[in-house]
């Protein structure tokens, strides 16, 4: 097994189970993230503003807009941009879609939990 030296946080909720999959995931092929409970632990908005910077995708994929929590903050998902999105996150911080694996040069929202292997080599790949 590599050593895995460079920088991993899990934004995660153990309460969720793509959380927890991704985290065996994780572990499993040898990574030992820094996994944050972001519930316990809140990103600040210069971190939700990285992450949104770092994903490979639009900030609204970041915000659960599912959740009943999202209907009740009158927002809109067309009102969803960077800036509106790091100001709702960091007032409510349960709205975060997760897991989240950042790395020091990219973020990847992991649904599927298997998305994290978008970033870091699984067991597989490091074995070749």
């Amino acid at each position: 097994m590599n050593d895995r030296w460079y920088f991993m946080r899990l934004y995660y909720n153990p309460r969720c189970s793509k959380s927890r999959a991704a985290l065996e995931l994780l572990e499993g092929a040898g990574h030992k993230p820094d996994v944050v409970d972001y519930l316990q632990e809140p990103p600040t908005a210069s971190e939700l503003g990285r992450l949104i910077d770092a994903l490979d995708s639009a900030p609204a994929a970041l915000v659960r807009t599912g959740d009943a929590a999202f209907a009740d903050s009158g927002h809109t998902s067309a009102e969803l941009d960077r800036d509106t999105v790091i100001a709702l996150l960091a007032a409510q911080p349960a709205l975060m879609q997760r897991p989240v694996l950042a790395t020091e040069t990219a973020a990847v929202i992991a649904r599927p939990p298997e998305r994290v292997f978008e970033l870091v080599a699984s067991d597989q790949e490091s074995d070749s």
